[in-house]
């Protein structure tokens, strides 16, 4: 095992670490089995809380800014993995109220999909007001190479953390006022990074090569999750020359692939320098003196406000990011304000905050398994919904090995088997005695089954719908519609609406939403189930030569894309085909 480190298993070090939190500044609390750190009494009914999170190894982002005038949660995974659903769902529940949540994350699949699961399930569950801010900073992938996933979320997310920290404590501030700032902010962020060489996980052994820094070469371009650089440079240039280079994928506006952000007419530019992990004060400080000069001596640019240190690591990384904010007065003024996050600066406390009671605890259950917002439904036809939703189930079993056997040719093999595996658990749900009539809570507990029973991409894609579909039935009042064709198609568009907020897979790129599309729009446009069905039908024929966008298939030899349709899309298939059949 490595020596590099003094901890030598991964998670206990996570658990340690967010404890400590709490030894350091006293109005914090640890929910150690959710991996929660949040403020002791936040104000949630009059507040709108805010909540980030992600992997471990970022520190001290994220739980180290938790704190009055910063955010109310931070959601921990393990290291530079993404938080679980039953997490995040706990967080909202603990800290949100009636003035809303907002959830701050930075663009990364796990996090997409996990943290607008557990946003749908805090809806649905609890009624509660939850809305998403993904921030995407990287500037060293073009448009054209990151396609449709987009720019990865840097250490520019810190600047939505402490905005809209500060803003959220002015009085009357409003949630969509909130909302409105912190997309601003996201949008006129730019960073890129640099390193030496790549980070040790602790309790990993070491790849011959791939830890010690080489010094005839520099990646350039680094993400915060032991990515290769995007360039790498051997050798490596001097300080000066590296630092031109990053400015220029800042602020180069005539390459229309790369240009994000125009500084050319802010108001004010703030310059944030932002450690990796392992780069001395002393370095830091050097470094930051000639991006400075870089940006006002030989570019004319005028810089309202440096921050330097450390603020959004990968672990130990030998490396360094820069940002840039194009800001207003207003931002500045929320960057200025003052915080007790001791991520952001030291706090101090008066003498009787100090408090002898235990800040730490095991959690058993979440903190209000009742839902903040009590509705008696809109009521499920049992039966219908029983020999429907069976019917659609024993369809997708049926089709397993077709199924599994196109997955064979261009994908991993596994989607048969793991739809089949969903279909057989959401059967024994319905088929239990104690089956909720209430529409809303039974489309949750049925995404919390396909959560619990399918792995991968497809179950999150699915569980996420199920949770829309329920969020939206409960917002229909149950006086204004029974549970007919037309809530049913108001319900389902809505869901492909959250659901599309979560992945930028549409209809054409290969996928199961080439089935999923055709048939809500042909469903919610008052066309007939039989006319919606067959438009899913041509959806999935039209895969057939389709390039693949996302996923497996997009590795495959491309003679195999004309003659097999999707997988996903051949599963959505059949399930809508087995709804539509049991009359």
């Amino acid at each position: 095992m490595s020596a590099r480190h003094f901890f030598h298993e991964a998670e206990s070090l996570v658990l340690d670490s967010l404890e400590s939190l709490t030894i350091t500044n006293q109005n914090l609390r640890f929910d150690r089995t959710n991996k929660v750190i949040f403020l002791s009494d936040p104000d949630s009914s009059s507040k709108t809380a805010l909540i980030s999170g992600g992997g471990a190894g970022h520190e001290p982002a994220h739980a180290g800014y938790v704190g009055e005038g910063l955010l109310t949660a931070a959601v921990s995974g393990s290291i530079f993995a993404s938080p679980n659903v039953s997490q995040i769902v706990n967080a909202i529940a603990r800290v949100g109220g009636k003035a809303g949540t907002i959830l701050i994350i930075k663009n990364y699949t796990g996090d997409i999909f996990h943290f607008h699961l557990a946003a749908e399930k805090a809806r649905a569950k609890y009624g509660l007001k939850v809305e998403i801010i993904v921030v995407g900073d990287d500037v060293s992938v073009g448009r054209e190479r990151s396609g449709k996933v987009g720019r990865r979320g840097l250490a520019g997310t810190v600047f939505v953390h402490k905005i809209l920290g500060a803003m959220s404590q002015k009085p009357g501030v409003s949630f969509e006022e909130l909302i409105n700032m912190g997309r601003l902010v996201a949008s006129n962020l730019v960073t890129v990074g640099a390193s030496l060489g790549h980070v040790h996980v602790p309790g990993r052994e070491i790849s011959n090569g791939h830890i010690s820094p080489k010094p005839e070469q520099l990646e350039l371009g680094m993400g915060i999750h032991n990515e290769t650089g995007c360039r790498i440079l051997s050798p490596p240039p001097d300080l000066p020359s590296l630092v031109d280079m990053m400015l220029d994928q800042l602020l180069d506006m005539s390459d229309p692939d790369r240009a994000y952000v125009n500084m050319q007419d802010a108001e004010e530019i703030v310059l944030l320098v932002n450690n990796l992990g392992s780069v001395s004060v002393l370095e830091l400080g050097g470094i930051t003196r000639h991006v400075v000069a870089a940006l006002g001596e030989f570019r004319g640019t005028k810089i309202s406000r440096v921050l330097s240190g450390t603020f959004m690591t990968s672990l130990d990384g030998p490396g360094f990011s820069i940002t840039l904010l194009k800001a207003t007065s207003e931002m500045l003024g929320y960057i200025d304000a003052p915080t007790k996050a001791i991520g952001w600066s030291a706090p101090s406390f008066a003498p009787e905050i100090w408090e002898k009671a235990s800040r730490v605890f095991e959690s058993e259950n979440s903190p209000d398994e009742e839902p903040l917002v009590q509705d008696a439904g809109i009521e499920l036809d049992i039966p219908l919904f029983r020999r429907r939703v069976s019917a659609a189930c024993e369809n997708v079993i049926a089709a397993e090995p077709q199924i599994t056997h196109f997955d064979t040719i261009v994908g991993d093999g596994d989607c048969g088997m793991t739809l089949a595996r969903g279909a057989h658990a959401v059967l024994s749900f319905v088929n239990d005695p104690q089956l909720s009539s209430n529409a809303s809570h039974t489309m949750l507990s049925l995404a919390n089954v396909i959560e619990d029973n399918m792995d991968g991409t497809s179950g999150a894609i699915f569980s996420i719908f199920l949770a829309a579909l329920a969020s939206a039935i409960k917002s229909i009042p149950s006086s204004k519609h029974g549970l007919d064709v037309q809530t049913w198609a108001i319900a389902a568009k809505s869901a492909l609406s959250q659901l599309q907020l979560a992945t930028p897979a549409r209809q054409g790129d290969r996928t199961l939403m080439d089935a999923l599309e055709p048939f809500v729009g042909s469903f919610s446009s008052g066309e007939t189930v039989d006319a919606a069905v067959m438009k899913a039908r041509a959806g999935v024929e039209a895969t057939k030569g389709m390039k693949a966008a996302f996923g497996r298939a997009v590795y495959v030899e491309e003679t195999s894309w004309s003659v097999v349709p999707d997988p996903g899309a051949v599963g959505v298939l059949c399930l809508i085909e087995g709804l539509a059949s049991s009359h």
